[in-house]
């Protein structure tokens, strides 16, 4: 890993702690947020040549506090209201926890902020955008590219947001609150592992850090909840979708999809927890859409081949859950299972249903192109990939549907040949 590589992971991990510790502080979310932006291009720019400081949090939350304040200080009432914090917070209380605590107060702080982003002024689309933007460190092309909306309908939203929430007391929620803002955290949190696990756009398949950070918050949501089977299923699915991230790319990056993958390279570890939390899930209530695709999840991990997958099983799982969550990606990964179980036909003939809501998404033509190929159809199956190809913004997955597409034009060259 690069120098320049290191700092980039270390700054999006220490940014929503240090936007949760000024907003704690001193309140004023997006002038907050504007600071931080400034600490952390700084930086950026000063960290690669003159080395990473021994406490990188506090020296982000110093120079943050510094920008805020000179901020503040422009407007007299401002100024007052942040000389009073100040007086009222110990200097060193966000760069070191208070004895006896387990947790470090960035770590409360970073939770306090993920609920806040999901307050209940805001629309279901604004909280999911904010926070990706705040927490997650997504930008706003790679949070418009995850909920599948223009980037200008997203800056719009996050700006509307920041608006709406100013104000509002920088706490943590009671039962009542946390329980309604619940299901918007659990999205914005599997949005972050999703954009992680299988990067939107850029050179590299795999984002680990966005992947961990949403693992590690998921985490402390479920410390906060232990039982709750909501947090218990996303925590299990992250786990054993993670575990097979070693096994996805080749030497040189390139993708490598499910049934072909070494799956002596998947992290045992991982999915010995995820399955033991998919049981208890499972156990904790009705099973949601999260439950159900943490128990696909399972059923993959625990085949030792891919031909020993048991795809009966999947596809029952799919039913359930197609019928409890009808989400055009549910029921795009239903289609694979029906193809897996009937053949590439029927599953074909499911895809019909998703055209218009999933109308340019690369996905569905990998898939597509997928299933022609199973199916025989190798021009159409071409077309497909190439199709694909060039709608995804993720160089990996790019190259690896060219490289689909290119396969079969040598063989159908081949086959043409030879007579």
């Amino acid at each position: 890993m690069s120098r320049t590589t290191g700092v980039e992971d270390l700054l999006r991990l220490h940014a929503p702690q240090v936007l949760g510790a000024l907003v704690r502080r001193y309140g004023h979310f997006a002038t907050a947020e504007d600071a931080v932006q400034e600490a952390l291009l700084a930086a950026a720019q000063q960290w690669p040549e003159g080395g990473v400081p021994d406490n990188p949090r506090g020296w982000l939350i110093r120079v943050a506090s510094r920008r805020l304040t000179d901020q503040l200080r422009s407007d007299e009432a401002r100024r007052r209201r942040e000389e009073t914090a100040a007086q009222l917070t110990p200097r060193d209380a966000h760069t070191a926890p208070p004895p006896g605590e387990g947790r470090a107060p960035s770590e409360d702080d970073t939770l306090t902020l993920l609920f806040l982003c999901c307050h209940p002024v805001l629309t279901p689309a604004a909280q999911i955008a904010l926070t990706l933007r705040a927490v997650g460190g997504l930008t706003t092309a790679e949070i418009a590219r995850a909920l599948l909306v223009p980037e200008a309908t997203t800056a719009q939203r996050i700006s509307r947001a920041k608006a709406k929430i100013k104000g509002v007391p920088f706490r943590p929620p009671g039962p009542e609150d946390r329980d309604e803002r619940l299901s918007a955290v659990l999205q914005v949190l599997y949005l972050i592992f999703n954009e992680g696990y299988t990067a939107t756009s850029g050179a590299t398949l795999h984002r680990a850090d966005l992947a961990r950070e949403a693992i590690r918050l998921t985490r402390a949501v479920r410390r906060l909840l232990p039982r709750e089977g909501r947090v218990t299923g996303l925590l299990a699915l992250m786990l054993l979708t993670d575990a097979r991230s070693a096994a996805r790319t080749g030497p040189h990056g390139e993708l490598i999809p499910l049934d072909e993958q070494d799956r002596a390279r998947w992290d045992r570890e991982e999915i010995a927890e995820g399955t033991a939390l998919v049981e208890e899930a499972l156990s904790e209530g009705p099973a949601g859409p999260y439950q159900l695709q943490a128990a696909i999840a399972a059923l993959h991990d625990e085949a030792a081949r891919a031909e020993d997958t048991d795809w009966p099983q999947i596809l029952a799982l799919y039913d359930v859950l197609v019928r409890r969550a009808p989400e055009p990606m549910a029921e795009l990964g239903r289609a694979v299972a029906v193809a897996m179980v009937a053949g590439p036909e029927a599953g074909l003939a499911e895809l019909g249903a998703l055209e218009d809501r999933l109308a340019g998404h690369h996905r569905l033509d990998a898939v597509r192109a997928h299933l022609l190929e199973r199916a025989g159809d190798p021009n159409a199956a071409r077309d497909a990939y190439r199709r694909a190809a060039a709608r995804t913004l993720s160089a990996p997955e790019s190259r690896y549907l060219r490289m689909r597409a290119a396969r079969l034009r040598e063989d159908g060259d081949t086959g043409r040949d030879g007579g």
